[in-house]
């Protein structure tokens, strides 16, 4: 166990958490949302400090970020935990286990270790991801400055409810966020358990202070795959910066989702015309390999500029990060 961050003595031996958006307050003996932070005798404790639960080298692309270093790889971390209780978590062995088991599980690693292993693996960035990164913050935050001095770029992989407090501690040293945008605020409430407006103001606090931005929905039918939404969700986006890449993914039944088919994959055309039309620059479907959403197109004269199948890039027809066609400069953070 290690001191947390974030957090304030309010009275009564009870503590506010301000980690993230949930803002529990914490009786003694008791733990916030996540289940991972602790208040013992008036202290607030993060009991996943250097509990790796997961790591793994992924392609950068996996995040999804596709204007992030494109066909690089990335050592990704993970501890258990999560703020969320979503109805269709993909990982829910990991972010669901504190909730229903007394242990905390995981491989203990220090700040030092971490970082070592991503250089020793030729990683070019360090991912934190799987669970919610947010609610691991203190560990992540002490390998990201390590990361950093070391010339290694640091990815967050987060649901966008992290506070504007922590939100301002992590910045310095973190290079791109990629955010959900699950839903409208009743999606929120009811499938997530949790609101909208934090995680818009994330998105636009994190595009301020210089972090480069990807935003994830993932389209389940019937629930936000409305035209109505997807149309709300672009002039969003576009209303912080047209520039920011959209991935539109395909839903797979899982989880307490398991009565919803797969988004059909006319769906996720529709939705990438949808933002396009709205005036976004990059829009990709994703969970659809060979499709050809996953492409990248310059957003000036329509050309191929990098072919993907899956997390693999077939084809790059860029040169300083410029269309070789019509020289229009193609947005991102360390574009061939």
């Amino acid at each position: 166990m290690q001191e947390a961050m974030f957090y304030d003595k309010i009275g009564d031996g009870k503590i506010k958490c301000h980690l993230c958006c949930q803002y529990c307050t914490i009786y003694p003996g008791k733990r916030g949302i996540c289940a991972v932070r602790e208040n013992r005798d008036g202290v607030l404790n993060t009991l996943v400090y250097g509990k790796v639960v997961a790591r793994h080298e992924d392609p950068i692309e996996k995040k999804p970020l596709f204007h992030f270093h494109p066909g690089s790889r990335s050592y990704s971390i993970a501890t258990v935990g999560c703020n969320f209780r979503c109805l269709h978590c993909q990982n829910f062995d990991i972010s669901d286990y504190p909730k229903e088991h007394p242990d905390i599980p995981g491989v203990e690693m220090t700040p030092e270790q971490v970082v070592s292993e991503a250089e020793l693996s030729g990683c070019q960035s360090i991912s934190y991801t799987y669970t919610e990164p947010t609610i691991f913050m203190e560990f992540a935050y002490d390998c990201a400055r390590l990361a950093h001095k070391r010339g290694i770029q640091n990815v967050f992989v987060s649901n966008g409810y992290t506070s504007p407090s922590a939100t301002r501690i992590i910045v310095p040293y973190l290079d791109a966020n990629n955010i959900d945008l699950k839903g409208d605020d009743n999606f929120y409430k009811k499938v997530v358990g949790a609101r909208l407006q934090p995680v818009l103001d994330t998105i636009k606090l994190m595009k301020d202070l210089g972090v480069w931005v990807e935003i994830t929905t993932l389209i389940i039918p019937t629930h936000n795959d409305s035209e109505e939404f997807l149309q709300w969700a672009a002039e969003f986006i576009k209303s912080v910066d047209p520039a920011i890449p959209w991935h539109v993914t395909q839903f797979h039944p899982t989880h307490k989702l398991l009565d919803k088919p797969r988004t059909p994959v006319n769906t996720l055309r529709r939705a990438r015309e949808i933002g396009l039309r709205a005036g976004l620059k990059y829009v990709y479907e994703g969970n659809v390999p060979g499709e050809g959403g996953e492409n990248t197109y310059c957003h000036s004269c329509g050309e191929l500029l990098i072919e993907r199948t899956g997390f693999s890039l077939k084809t790059v027809r860029l040169k300083d990060a410029k269309c070789l066609r019509c020289g229009a400069l193609i947005d991102g953070r360390g574009m061939p």
